[in-house]
Parts: C-alpha cells; sequence; structure tokens
C-alpha cells in the first residue's frame, strides 16, 4: 500500500519506517498482560519473605560464630540483633497479620488491571461485537498487542499523502478514503501502481481480496464474479475504487493482525455491501500467497516480482537451536507455514505468468517477531534489523536489477527500474502484491 502511492523507499530507507527505535516496540505483549504479570510476580514474591528470613539465619549465625572465634564482640552483637529482627517480624501483630493482606491487596490488583485493561480498550472501539466463553479468558485475551503496530503504518501512510504540509492525522474514515482517492486518481501517472491485497475473514472462513486497478482492467477483474457459477465469490471482493474506498486503513490495519497470538480487526460493512452493515473480523492468513498470485494472474499481469524476507528451504546440517521464548516460538512456527506456502503459491501458479522473479535472502536469521535483532549462529554474532534492510536492498540488485533489468539494458535511476507502460510490462505496471513479511 505504500508503494501503491509512491511512498515504497519510506519503508527501508535510512529512518524510514523499519528504521528507528520505535520498531523494538512492535507486537510486544499487551501492557495489560505486562502489568498484570508483574503485579503476579509481586504477589509471589511477597510469599517468600519468610523464606528469606530462614536464609538470613542461615548466613548471619555462622558469619557470627566465625566472628566470636577470631575474637570479635561484633558477632554475637550481630546474631542477637538479627535474632531481635526476627522475633520483632514474626509477632503477630507483624509478618503473620500484614503479608495475608498484602497478597489480598496484590490480588486485588491483578484482577484491576485485567478488567481495566478489557474495559477501556472496549470504549476505544468504534467497531464492536458480542462474545461468548469465561470472563477469564476475555480478561486475558490475546498475547500480543498490535495497536502501535497499526498507529505506527497508518501515521507513516499520511506523512507520505500529506507530503510536507503540516495537518493532524484525520480520523481512519477519512484516512482511507483520501488514500482509495489519491490512487484512483493517479493510476498511471509514475510512481503509483495498482494495488492487489489480500486479507483473511474469520467469520466466512474466506479470503477477501481488495483490488484498486485502472479502468481497463477494473470491470474485467471484478466482473468474473457476477456470472453463475462465481455467484458467491462477489462476497470475497473489495473495490476500492467504489465506495468500500471507506475501507482502505482496515486493510492496512487486517493485514498487520496476525491469528490466534493478536486480536484480530473488526470492520463493519456499509449497508449498502453485500455484507448488508456486519461486523467480521479479519486478520493476515499465513500460507496466502497462492490466493494472492491467483488474483494478480486474474487481474490480467504478465509478470511477477516476488518479494519475501523468508530463504529457501534448507536441507541436512542446518538445525540451529530452538527458541524457549513465546514470541520466538509463535515466529518460527509462522515462518515454517510461510516458507512452503511459498513454494506451493509459484508451483501452482508460475505458468500462468510468462515471467516470475524472485528476491528472497539465502540467509536470514531473524524472525518474524525479532525487531531488536537476533543472534546469528552461523556468524556468532548479532544481526540487526537494519542488516537486514541493507541485505534485502542488495539482493534486490543481485536477483533482479542486475540480472533481468541490467540484460536487458533498461533505463535504471537510484537504483530501481523507472520505465512507464501499459498493464503487463514494465515493472510499474505491475500490481503491488500485498505481502505478509
Amino acid at each position: 500500500m505504500f508503494a501503491a502511492i509512491d511512498g515504497g523507499t519510506t519503508l527501508w530507507s535510512e529512518g524510514g519506517m523499519w528504521d528507528g527505535p520505535i520498531t523494538t516496540r512492535l507486537y510486544r505483549w499487551r501492557p495489560t498482560l505486562q502489568a498484570a504479570a508483574w503485579t503476579l510476580l509481586v504477589a509471589l514474591t511477597s510469599l517468600f519473605v519468610p523464606l528469606i528470613a530462614v536464609v538470613g539465619a542461615a548466613v548471619v549465625y555462622p558469619v557470627a560464630f566465625f566472628l566470636q572465634l577470631v575474637g570479635l564482640g561484633a558477632g554475637e552483637r550481630a546474631a542477637a540483633g538479627y535474632a531481635l529482627l526476627v522475633d520483632l517480624v514474626f509477632q503477630p501483630t507483624g509478618l503473620p497479620l500484614l503479608l495475608p493482606r498484602f497478597v489480598m491487596a496484590t490480588l486485588v490488583v491483578l484482577v484491576g488491571v485485567l478488567v481495566v485493561g478489557e474495559v477501556l480498550p472496549r470504549f476505544r472501539q468504534k467497531v464492536r461485537r458480542r462474545a461468548r466463553g469465561l470472563v477469564w479468558w476475555r480478561l486475558i485475551g490475546s498475547p500480543l498487542g498490535v495497536s502501535k503496530v497499526i498507529d505506527h503504518f497508518t501515521r507513516g501512510l499520511w506523512q507520505i499523502m500529506r507530503g510536507a504540509g503540516r495537518i493532524t492525522t484525520p480520523t481512519h474514515d477519512d484516512l482511507a478514503q483520501r488514500y482509495a482517492e489519491l490512487l484512483a486518481d493517479n493510476i498511471g501517472q509514475p510512481g503509483f501502481r495498482e494495488l492487489i491485497v489480500t486479507v483473511h475473514d474469520l467469520d466466512t472462513r474466506r479470503d477477501l481480496v481488495i483490488a484498486l486497478l485502472g479502468n481497463d482492467f477494473r470491470q474485467r477483474f471484478f466482473a468474473r464474479r457476477l456470472g453463475a457459477e462465481g455467484r458467491n465469490r462477489h462476497f470475497e471482493t473489495m473495490d476500492l475504487a467504489g465506495d468500500m474506498g471507506r475501507h482502505a486503513v482496515d486493510v492496512l490495519a487486517a493485514s498487520l493482525c496476525l491469528p490466534i497470538v493478536t486480536d484480530a480487526h473488526l470492520i463493519r460493512f456499509s449497508e449498502e455491501s453485500p455484507w448488508r452493515g456486519e461486523r467480521h473480523q479479519l486478520c493476515d492468513r499465513p500460507g496466502a500467497t497462492a490466493r494472492l498470485l491467483e488474483e494478480v494472474a486474474n487481474s490480467g499481469a504478465e509478470q511477477v516480482i516476488l518479494v519475501t524476507a523468508l530463504p529457501e528451504s534448507t536441507g541436512p546440517y542446518s538445525v540451529e537451536s530452538s527458541r524457549r521464548d513465546a514470541r520466538g516460538r509463535a515466529g518460527a512456527q509462522l515462518a515454517a507455514i510461510e516458507t512452503p506456502s511459498v513454494r506451493d503459491a509459484l508451483a501452482s501458479c508460475a505458468d500462468r505468468f510468462q515471467n516470475v522473479f524472485q528476491i528472497r535472502p539465502v540467509h536470514n536469521p531473524l524472525g518474524p517477531f525479532d525487531f531488536s535483532g537476533g543472534y546469528d549462529e552461523r556468524s556468532d554474532r548479532m544481526f540487526r534489523l537494519q542488516e537486514l534492510l541493507r541485505v534485502g536492498w542488495e539482493d534486490g540488485f543481485q536477483q533482479f536489477v542486475g540480472p533481468v533489468v541490467g540484460a536487458s539494458g533498461e533505463w535504471i535511476r537510484d537504483g530501481w527500474l523507472e520505465q512507464p507502460g501499459e498493464h503487463g510490462s514494465g515493472a510499474n505496471s505491475l500490481p503491488t502484491l500485498g505481502t505478509d513479511h
């Protein structure tokens, strides 16, 4: 969506959306769960106070005995002082009375934190839905927060659209409408590209295909779903050039929501849509690459440049240490699902295109949630996100610009192909593919 409005460089350039201190705070544990974990830790730690007193005695008395052996009177005074302290602490009005009260107060705070963390977001939500299930599951919710991620990229999208002007960020509906109008009015101009994105509807268990195409291809792309053989597929598409343009930011938010580990994005369709004002839960679907390529082929594209941060599957002697942290395990499973989906997508859809070009790293030690970097076992060093951006930039040259563009003798400006052309011929005429990484 950034590249479609000539803003792709703001993602990977120095100081861009992926290069900054805020990226280390993306997809962190939800603040409610963090506060609840610290509160629970304090309550559990307080239960060890009596044990600390016993351990302290096991340390103080041997030291006092040693000091008394060497003829120092401080040993006897230390033992007597510690015995007096223990006596005061364990008096009926001391620790036996205060400790249960403190633990109970801490547990009350824990419940309050969970309740507030559940109630406040519901007041902030513009779209709400009823939910069933035990109250504890509602209070805990999904482990990772996605609000900062959505706000970060929504602000970045607005910064591109507003240019040098200092205009406050509009509401999501207003921003979405402006984005759709900007892209629809400028398709065919240098830097602007047609757009196809897929997200998954958890309620209907279908992929939603969101597109904004030029007039020559828009009618054919959407009309093919209205025939008798594909009648139900009419519900799977959204044309951002029409009334559905108000959902452009919803599509961006849904593509940043991951199943299970984050909450899905709630969207309320308009009364005029096929869904008649229903509220649906949308998120990304790992393994949707094949569906995306299918829709790109249906749009009339003849060439595809497939970019992914996942290296190809490796053979023997490539097993690395498993991750113990929860975010690391979730990221490893997500990458394991995505990697074969790319291969399957290429195998099933490659014959529908004249050319399919791939840009992917040979080795990527970072998982989907390693925004703060990670340890690379192969090189025995830390690998940062900024380094991955540089590697991706170099891979783009080595795997596509040099062997493909350079070999064909096309004009290269600022490191990337700038060639106006008709749909299906030339890089700028290709629809921008919505990818997961």
